[in-house]
Parts: C-alpha cells; sequence; structure tokens
C-alpha cells in the first residue's frame, strides 16, 4: 500500500513532467525569432543512419532572426542544407563554407493564427493530462478508504491538496501559454 504522502508526491512528480513536455513541445513552435530548438526534431542521414542536427553539427544565433549550424564534417553540410530544406518547418538555408545561415522568414497573420491554435491545442493536451492524473490520485485514495487503509478525513485532506497541486499546475500552463501567444503575436 501507497502512503497518502509517497501518493502526493509521485502525482506532483508526474504533474511536473507533463509540465516540461508541454515546454518542450511549445519551444518546437516557430515564432518570428530564431532559437536552436527549432531544428532539434531534423534529422540527417550520417553514415546511413538517420541523427539528429545536434550531433553532425553546433547549433548557434547568429543573430535574432537567424540560426547558424556549424557543421563538423565538410562532406556533411550538403546532408545537412538538404535536411533542414526540405523539413517540415519551410526554412531556406544556404551554405557558406562549412558554416549554415538559417534566416527565419517573418510569419504571416494567418500562420500565427495557425500556429495560436496549435498552441492551444497543446495547452489543452496538458490540462488532459494534470485532470487525468488527478482522477487517479482520487480513485486510488477511494480504494484506499474502502480497503480501510486511510480513514475519510485523510481521504478529504489529501483530495483537497491534489486538487490544490491540479490547480496551480493548470495555472501554470495557462501562464506557459499566454507566453507563447504574446510570443507568436509580436510583429
Amino acid at each position: 500500500m501507497i502512503t497518502v504522502a509517497e501518493l502526493k508526491k509521485n502525482i506532483e512528480a508526474k504533474m511536473r513532467k507533463s509540465i516540461e513536455a508541454l515546454q518542450h513541445d511549445l519551444a518546437r513552435i516557430r515564432t518570428g525569432r530564431a532559437h536552436t530548438g527549432i531544428l532539434e526534431h531534423v534529422e540527417v542521414e550520417y553514415y546511413g543512419a538517420q541523427t539528429p542536427i545536434g550531433q553532425v553539427a553546433n547549433l548557434t544565433l547568429i543573430d535574432a532572426r537567424t540560426i547558424g549550424v556549424q557543421v563538423w564534417e565538410k562532406p556533411m553540410v550538403a546532408k545537412v542544407e538538404k535536411a533542414i530544406r526540405e523539413s517540415d518547418l519551410g526554412l531556406n538555408p544556404s551554405a557558406q563554407g562549412e558554416l549554415i545561415r538559417v534566416p527565419m522568414p517573418p510569419l504571416s497573420e494567418e500562420r500565427r493564427r495557425d500556429l495560436s491554435k496549435v498552441v492551444k491545442s497543446e495547452g489543452e493536451n496538458a490540462r488532459v493530462a494534470i485532470r487525468n492524473l488527478r482522477r487517479d490520485a482520487n480513485a486510488h485514495l477511494k480504494d484506499g478508504v474502502k480497503k480501510k487503509e486511510i480513514s475519510e478525513d485523510d481521504e478529504r485532506r489529501a483530495q483537497d491538496d491534489i486538487q490544490k497541486l491540479t490547480d496551480r499546475y493548470i495555472a501554470e500552463i495557462d501562464k506557459l501559454l499566454a507566453q507563447k501567444e504574446s510570443e507568436l503575436m509580436a510583429v
């Protein structure tokens, strides 16, 4: 039997992981500004294996709207450039020796709205994950009461604590979404 304290600790850890997953997903959504996280999921063929770009090159910011990709092996420059161009990001890299410059095109108003919808969807998925964790914890508490492992008073207190955790993490999700939307809408 897991104790009430352990249950709360586990639920909080899982909620924290949901927030981290949301942050990771939001980081991949492109705003008008450059950041190296945009290229994280782009893979290039490296000696017969699909490899993330970060493992064959250094990713740096040249300026606010340009990412620099410094490829470690000269023969890989063309492959990396092609992988970036063919990714779903709509980027147009240009190679200059061993450095590939990736300028970030400004977003159209329509594209901003589309990305805003994606951000809201990611946020809703995170909220659902948090609520599911709350539901599972409450079900676990009810089982504990049925089996006479915890008292009803302890169950009520634990449910209140879990609800407070849920509210705190939902508020954190709302804050992250508001930040991302303001980044998207900034021209």
